[in-house]
């Protein structure tokens, strides 16, 4: 049997000051997330020649991780400094591009979209020194075709998609749709999609055996007259496997160092870059992807309904399509009077308010944190009032 080339995916997110809040609040909480991001790096430093791992590091983690205030505050825990240049390594580590707010793309207003992906790339590129990122991982891998112009617009070369939205249009059996690269094509622009295999990942979120992820992977990909990319991906901050601080018997020590052992002897699962893979083996055929998330403890994903269930968050999504026509209806009106920089300080305040409203925590929970979405929501058409206030 050829490799099967194994393509580990990571979400790490935490949304605007929650860390602050769990540190005054649950702190024993915060520290086991704090570890948890800073033994990726360290766990992998012994295995540059086998691991590769990819990170997608929400842009409100990488600002509050990179806030100075915060780093004084957690140095006796985890030296943040330390850690966001650890995680620049390229041998091991290849960073993923995502939204700066972690919002739902394809439930956010499309005209806010451009700017989570601008401010996450500007944050991204001055703590990752680099100016390029191949691959995206949209927030709860919520995805719609017409993401792909966007995609392509700000130079990403694949996207990451669920297995349980895709579909061929080539025709291709169940193991070649699931384990190869595909084109996904829209509006004359096309971008490569991966396939993040759900059952496997479901398996790695909540604990699994390396000997049963042997056999899982022999058994699914054994129809394969390819090399096979078998996609996982998961959170990896989130439940007891990934924070557990013991590493005998959490992800990394139970199970990963055991893969990273294995492949040191040319065995079976070959852990791999995405972008590696798809230099040596390039796409095969067409698909289309069904407009929806992954699946999670309480939804499979398909119609956004943990997002979208309750009168409560319809409300509160509604209510951002209205706020964001205000803002861009001045912002265009400043732009075409050519106003200086100096006199748009409400009117910025009011579109970053915006921005962050549409954090896709906001909805998750069901109702729990739709008053967040609010709050920003208020404070956004305030400074909206004062800038209108100020230039009329």
């Amino acid at each position: 049997m050829s490799a099967i080339h194994h393509a580990l995916v990571l979400n790490l997110h935490q949304p605007p000051g929650n860390l602050d809040h769990l540190l005054s609040d649950q702190p024993w909480e915060a520290r086991e997330i704090l570890y948890a991001y800073d033994r990726i790096p360290r766990f992998l430093w012994g295995y540059e020649d086998v691991a590769r791992v990819h990170l997608s590091l929400s842009g409100t983690l990488l600002e509050t991780l990179s806030n100075p205030e915060f780093q004084d505050r957690v140095y006796g825990i985890v030296d943040c400094g330390s850690l966001i240049w650890h995680l620049q390594n390229e041998r091991i580590i290849d960073i993923l591009g995502t939204g700066y707010y972690h919002p739902v793309f394809p439930l956010i207003p499309e005209a806010d979209r451009s700017e989570h992906l601008a401010r996450w790339q500007s944050i991204a590129g001055h703590l990752f020194w680099r100016n390029t990122f191949q691959g995206f991982w949209p927030p709860e891998m919520g995805f719609s075709m017409e993401l792909i112009p966007l995609l392509r617009k700000f130079g990403y070369r694949y996207v990451i998609v669920d297995s349980d939205h895709v579909e061929p249009v080539t025709p291709m059996q169940w193991h070649e749709l699931r384990y190869r690269p595909h084109i996904a094509r829209y509006k004359g622009e096309e971008i490569i999609v991966v396939v993040r295999d759900r059952e496997l990942s479901d398996a790695q979120e909540s604990g699994m055996d390396y000997i049963w992820f042997v056999k899982e992977l022999a058994q699914r990909t054994q129809w394969c007259d390819f090399e096979p990319l078998v996609t996982t991906c998961t959170d990896g901050e989130n439940g007891g496997w990934f924070r557990n601080t013991t590493n005998e018997v959490n992800f990394w020590g139970a199970f990963y160092r055991k893969l990273l052992d294995e492949a040191r002897k040319n065995s079976l699962i070959r852990p791999v870059f995405i972008k590696d893979y798809l230099d040596r083996f390039g796409a095969y055929g067409e698909v289309t992807v069904r407009t929806g998330a992954w699946n999670t403890g309480w939804h499979h994903g398909r119609d956004f309904m943990q997002w979208t269930g309750s009168t409560a968050q319809k409300h509160s999504l509604a209510r951002l399509q209205a706020v964001s026509k205000a803002v861009h209806e001045a912002r265009n009106g400043a732009a075409a009077n050519g106003l200086p920089e100096a006199e748009k300080d409400d009117l910025n305040d009011a579109f970053w308010r915006l921005l962050r409203a549409e954090t896709s925590c906001n909805f998750y929970w069901g109702e729990d944190w739709v008053h967040r979405c609010h709050v920003d929501l208020d404070e956004a058409e305030a400074s909206l009032q004062r800038y209108k206030t100020g230039n009329s």
